[in-house]
């Protein structure tokens, strides 16, 4: 029974240029995606150095809080 129910899914064209719409939509949403995640690794790498940037910063304010004062 499975595979008669699969086989209602499965539709291979005889005319193959019925793949140009789909492959044209693939490579659409494809460079969308590529774009996107192009887009996120620049956003976190940004995020990342002013991160690093104000650790810094409240680490130095903490190392001139510990020094003892000068007498």
């Amino acid at each position: 029974m499975w595979p008669w129910v699969l086989n209602l899914f499965l539709y291979f064209p005889e005319d193959k240029r019925e793949y140009i719409p789909a492959a044209i939509s693939f490579a659409v949403f494809f460079l969308m995606a590529v774009f996107t995640m192009r887009l996120i690794v620049v956003i976190s790498r940004r995020q990342e150095k002013e991160a690093k940037q104000l650790e810094e910063q409240l680490l130095g304010k903490q190392d001139r809080q510990k020094q003892p004062p000068h007498v």
